[in-house]
């Protein structure tokens, strides 16, 4: 009998032991946050060089971790190419010398402010090139 209650607390005892080193690792805390989160959405666009107001549908890039796309960017048409933008931080920079619409060559960025992102960007038609500046304010 007293061979049979050792065995029952050295059994209690090893299952014990064996429960607490199963235990979890510390959570290392949520994943970061995608800093396109802030960006993505629809947008109400106030433009100077147009004096047009128009929206815009900014969308992740799924083939990239920090690149988006803008429909109908300079009020070119949501069904044409999207503009393609990288986020870094606050900023939302176009890419380079891409060409939307009816052939504009746009280049500029933008910096996001609460629910505003506030751009300065270049239109180049070929034969004029337009200085705009835009103020996106969050639907």
């Amino acid at each position: 009998m007293k061979n049979y209650k050792i065995n029952i607390v050295l059994a209690f005892l090893v299952i014990t032991f064996m429960l607490t080193g199963c235990t979890k690792e510390a959570n290392p805390g949520p994943d970061p946050t995608d800093a396109r989160s802030a960006f993505l959405g629809r947008w109400t666009v106030n433009e100077t060089w147009t004096k047009l107001t128009y929206e815009v549908n900014i969308t992740a890039d799924p083939g990239s971790n920090d690149g988006v796309f803008i429909s109908n960017f300079a009020n070119t048409g949501s069904s044409g190419i999207p503009a393609g933008a990288t986020i870094a931080g606050t900023s939302i920079v176009l890419d380079a010398n891409q060409v939307i619409g009816d052939g504009l060559i746009i280049n500029g960025s933008g910096n996001l402010s609460g629910a505003k992102i506030n751009w300065n960007y270049t239109l180049d038609d070929g034969a004029d090139i337009i200085h705009a500046i835009a103020t996106y304010t969050k639907q």
